[in-house]
């Protein structure tokens, strides 16, 4: 058995009713694990780019590429672990802060560029953009605070195209 590593895949897929289910039904019905799923239009009419972080070793990457590839409403499949790619997500973190801890949970915001969206006598619900290890890194940080509640929207990725060179 081979390392197993974390892999971002795109996909590629007509905007249909029954395409997600499927695709998920594909992870789940073979035991696949899904970290991440997210889902939206495309840059072409009708179409969605579907983004999935997922884990396995070499051969259970490429089993599940060509699962992918046979679903009827899959126009393309992208594995973007072994090339450069934009990755980001968003995260909302709802967050216990008194106001001996207030500055100090402020001061952690600031640091990852991040935003408090809300504010209540007892808390704040702070906003945080980023790849999965910068928001991970954060709610880490929080963490000792009381976190009371998190909503992730999971990965959405795109291959980066310029690398440098002229």
């Amino acid at each position: 058995m081979g390392e197993m590593k974390e892999h971002t895949i795109s996909v590629l897929v007509e905007q249909t009713f029954d395409a997600l289910p499927r695709i998920a039904g594909l992870f789940s019905g073979r035991g696949y694990q899904i970290d991440s799923i997210s889902v939206g239009e495309a840059e072409e009419p009708g179409m969605a780019r579907m983004t999935i972080v997922t884990r396995g070793d070499d051969g259970v990457i490429e089993q599940i590429t060509k699962q992918l590839n046979k679903i009827v409403n899959v126009v393309k499949v992208t594995d973007l672990t072994y090339e450069p790619f934009v990755e980001r997500e968003l995260a909302l973190v709802k967050v216990t802060a008194t106001q001996s801890t207030r500055s100090e949970i402020m001061q952690i915001v600031n640091i990852f560029r991040a935003k408090i969206v809300d504010i209540s006598p007892k808390t704040l619900t702070v906003e945080c953009t980023g790849s999965r290890a910068k928001v991970q890194a954060i709610i880490g940080m929080l963490r000792p605070f009381g976190i009371r509640e998190i909503s992730r929207t999971g990965s959405v990725a795109l291959k980066r195209e310029f690398r440098g060179e002229t």
